[in-house]
């Protein structure tokens, strides 16, 4: 198999993205409860149409940047770690916020958000991030970038519940307007 480009890979690991978070029938296989696809169906439905070895699955699952994906003890399962449309339980364990957390949006968001606050929309969760950065990063991808800043502490001290995904992104089911500041 000849080396694949940067290029390459990132359509690749876009098209992984793709089944493993919303779309799996496309390759014809399935996800179970947890989110799991089996290693062998997973290379063998994309071979149809890309090129595609065990050993390019486990380095994109091992290089990328920002940790899409997990694959269980002995390598014969792997998932998405969050970002779901389909109805999976990925796992997550509760955890405590920390007081302050961020959302990237873009600008053209605002009036709606201002309005219901952050939902999931297709996804099973609001995504949120640790730091500005981040989120700014991810807000870019929506055009003109705001972030917002998600007063997380005191949502989790007045019952809402927050998990931490493996990869460090936090989620949420939703986020109402009174608790998002621009």
């Amino acid at each position: 198999m000849k080396m694949m480009s940067s290029d390459e890979k990132t359509s690749l690991s876009r098209f992984i993205s793709l089944i493993l978070r919303h779309k799996p029938q496309v390759i014809g296989i399935e996800l179970d409860e947890h989110g799991w696809a089996d290693v062998n169906e997973l290379i063998s439905g994309i071979s149809r149409t890309r090129t595609i070895s065990r050993e390019v699955l486990e380095e994109i699952v091992r290089t990328d940047e920002k940790q899409r994906y997990s694959f269980n003890e002995d390598h014969s399962r792997v998932r998405a770690n969050q970002g779901h449309s389909v109805p999976v339980d990925v796992e997550l364990k509760e955890a405590v916020p920390p007081e302050i957390l961020f959302h990237g949006t873009g600008t053209k968001y605002i009036p709606s958000i201002e309005r219901q606050g952050l939902i999931p929309k297709s996804r099973l969760f609001v995504h949120l991030s640790a730091d500005a950065s981040t989120a700014f990063r991810t807000g870019q991808r929506h055009g003109v970038c705001a972030v917002l800043t998600v007063h997380s502490g005191r949502m989790h001290r007045d019952g809402f519940v927050f998990y931490r995904s493996v990869n460090g992104v936090w989620l949420t089911k939703r986020v109402p307007p009174e608790y998002l500041q621009k």
